[in-house]
């Protein structure tokens, strides 16, 4: 029961990474486009797509982690 615990606890700060990244990525490669150059556009909208990824994969694990722990899951 403790390594779920610590996994979920590593699921939870996945996602928060994550949303933050995703949030950064989108802030650069559309409303700050303008002010950057065309090569760290591309890589804003390749950060995109990898953290909305991630996104996912930490909220699946946290949901398998919970469903372990017997907690509820919404």
């Amino acid at each position: 029961m403790a390594d779920y615990e610590k996994w979920l606890f590593a699921a939870n700060g996945a996602l928060g990474l994550s949303a933050f990244g995703l949030l950064a990525t989108i802030l650069l490669a559309y409303p700050l486009a303008d002010a950057l150059l065309l090569s760290v556009q591309i890589a804003a909208h390749i950060g995109t797509l990898v953290f909305a990824v991630g996104v996912k994969v930490a909220y699946v694990a946290r949901l398998v982690f919970l469903s372990r722990l017997g907690r509820p899951v919404h």
